[in-house]
């Protein structure tokens, strides 16, 4: 993509199309033929008046009306259909680029990390690849088709304009001449990125919209106005300042354009009038009558020109944004897997950090400086459970998220089986791995959709095992139309206890060797929280496990606990070693307790 990038963009945009691309210059060449087609009749129209004219005021004495009349009735259905049959070229052509740019877009997210999708939301992906797909195919589609149009006209009016009367040409051309010179300030290099603004201060205000209508019950509940959204509020006013200034910015070229686009017959009517007068020629009067009757044509054609810039503009943006997606960085493949030789998992003089350094100094990363880890070193033994805790942006979700290659480590390395997950096909590494985080991904389909994803071609009674074993039967037996029924429909919701319990049966059907929990009972409630640990005793069984948690009494009987603080590992043993060293994992358990004996003190006093 990055050889593309020099590319011209129009070409760069017309690759999407594949072979269909030469549908789009064939509709191009129609239209060119359209607009000259439809432009002929304007010269039979000519020698109509002409005709009646030299023998006014007797008109029955004209000869050739019929076949004035006929010839432009042939050319404008010539016109016609040379439009319709380029529109249906372009509209092809443009139909096929959406596909394959959706196409593209969507086959090279599924190439990216995983940790790509934790920084771009599924809802703003979806808003580019829409909104810009959409752009370009109306462009492709429509715009073009009338760019190719608008040009070729008023080329063919400047032929036309000296071959009648040079005079009355020269008179004409000034308004095209000046509507050019004050065009070109409102589609210059610095209105392009103008536009560009514009469309990332629409993006900001729309995204902060969302979140002010999520945040609407927390508003309410605490009787705040609309002021209480102070992002909200600074991306309205930025938009409504920067689209004051932009309108202002194009007041005088546009103004000018509108005059320019308008003094066709500003000029010619009084420059006609004169003329005529001196000269007293018939065919003068004549030329002059076709001038009247052809210059609006060529004002619309301008003003066509102006709109179709713009609409250009809009594209190009929206490519650069598909462009941005093409141009991440997927993960790396090995030229020759390996396969894990067993299920433990180590970390050997691991650093990372999410904002990656330059690749020129890539693989000079100083272990004196601080990272978002920093030296991690840890093993985990086949079939052993673990634990990772510390305060919150210690980086033990980062640690856990580096395991399926949601990043790749910046220094060292992690191996699965003994064999560097680089080194892993992705496929067979997620194959190995599964993961249960804090927030719950559910789809709006039915419970059994949303468990059978776990593994392909799972059977009913399969994704009913999976929901059992994970103690999802009593949700199940509330639903009206039990492990069928969508999520989100007729009022039924799952509480974030429910919809992990769920996610846990989907994690039970893939049964991988590796399992990884991220805080899986923290939005629970004691009586779902109880589901939640007797489900996992379930997927934990024979398996190696990370668990992640704050709640320190979840994490007791594991193998071994690490503590993670700063992006290091501070200590690490079992729960009573810890406890006994008197480090920070003793403070946190002190603490976890005290947290505990004042929430029973303040339930007995009720």
């Amino acid at each position: 993509m990055s050889n593309n990038k020099n590319k011209n963009k129009f070409l760069r945009l017309l690759n999407f199309s594949g072979n269909y691309k030469y549908l789009t210059i064939l509709g191009g060449v129609l239209s060119a033929l359209s607009a000259i087609s439809l432009l002929i009749p304007f010269i039979y129209i000519w020698d109509v008046v002409n005709a009646l004219l030299m023998v006014a005021p007797d008109f029955a004495k004209a000869q050739n009306l019929e076949s004035y009349a006929f010839s432009a009735f042939f050319y404008a259905v010539l016109g016609i259909a040379l439009n319709f049959c380029g529109l249906m070229c372009t509209h092809l052509s443009a139909f096929k680029n959406e596909k394959n740019m959706k196409d593209a877009a969507l086959t090279h997210l599924l190439k990216l990390p995983l940790g790509y999708f934790s920084t771009h939301t599924s809802g703003g992906l979806r808003k580019v690849i829409d909104f810009s797909t959409a752009k370009t195919e109306t462009f492709l589609a429509h715009q073009m088709f009338d760019l190719v149009g608008a040009i070729i006209t008023p080329i063919a009016f400047l032929l036309l304009l000296f071959s009648f009367d040079w005079l009355l040409g020269l008179i004409c051309i000034i308004p095209i001449i000046l509507c050019f010179i004050f065009m070109y300030p409102m589609f210059s290099k610095e209105s392009q990125n103008f536009m560009e603004q514009y469309q990332m201060y629409l993006e900001k205000m729309n995204a902060e919209a969302v979140e002010y209508v999520r945040g609407i019950p927390v508003t309410k509940a605490f009787q705040q106005s609309v002021y209480s959204f102070k992002n909200f509020i600074d991306a309205i006013r930025n938009y409504g300042k920067f689209s004051a200034n932009y309108s202002l910015s194009t007041q005088l070229p546009m103004t000018a354009f509108t005059v320019s686009i308008n003094g066709f017959f500003a000029l010619l009517i009084p420059a006609g009038i004169l003329l005529v007068g001196a000269v007293a020629d018939v065919k003068f009067l004549a030329n002059f009558m076709f001038y009247v009757i052809f210059t609006p044509v060529c004002a619309v054609m301008m003003n066509r020109i102006m709109n179709v810039s713009q609409d250009w503009m809009l594209a190009a943006y929206a490519l650069d944004s598909i462009e941005e997606i093409l141009n991440e960085d997927p993960l790396m493949e090995s030229s020759n897997p390996q396969s894990p030789k067993n299920h433990s998992i180590e970390f050997e003089g691991v650093h990372f950090d999410y904002d990656k350094p330059d690749s020129s100094t890539a693989n000079e990363i100083s272990d004196s400086s601080e990272h978002i880890l920093n030296d991690v070193n840890l093993k985990i033994n086949e079939n052993d459970s673990v634990a990772l805790v510390g305060p919150s942006g210690g980086g033990k979700t980062t640690i856990a998220s580096l395991i399926p290659r949601f990043w790749d480590v910046d220094k060292g390395s992690i191996k699965v089986g003994e064999v560097d997950v680089r080194d892993i096909s992705t496929k067979e590494l997620m194959e190995n791995i599964s993961f249960v985080f804090q927030n719950t991904k559910l789809f709006k389909d039915s419970i059994y959709r949303n468990v059978a994803i776990g593994k392909r071609g799972a059977s009913r009674e399969e994704v009913l095992r999976a929901l059992s074993l994970a103690q999802c039967d009593d949700i199940i037996d509330e639903l009206p139309e039990g492990i069928d029924t969508v999520i989100g429909t007729e009022g039924t919701y799952l509480s974030g206890g429910q919809q992990q319990r769920i996610a846990l049966a989907r994690a039970i059907l893939k049964d991988a060797p590796i399992i990884i929990l991220d805080e899986a009972t923290a939005l629970a409630d004691p009586e779902n929280e109880y589901m939640i640990q007797r489900a996992i005793s379930e997927i934990t069984k024979d398996k190696t496990v990370i668990m992640i948690a704050h709640r320190l009494s979840a994490i007791r009987n594991v193998d071994k606990i690490y503590v993670v603080d700063g992006g290091r590992i501070v200590e690490e043993g079992s729960h009573d070693s810890l406890v006994e060293a008197g480090g920070l994992y003793s403070r946190m358990w002190d603490e976890f307790n005290q947290s505990i004996q004042w929430k029973v003190k303040n339930e007995v006093a009720k």
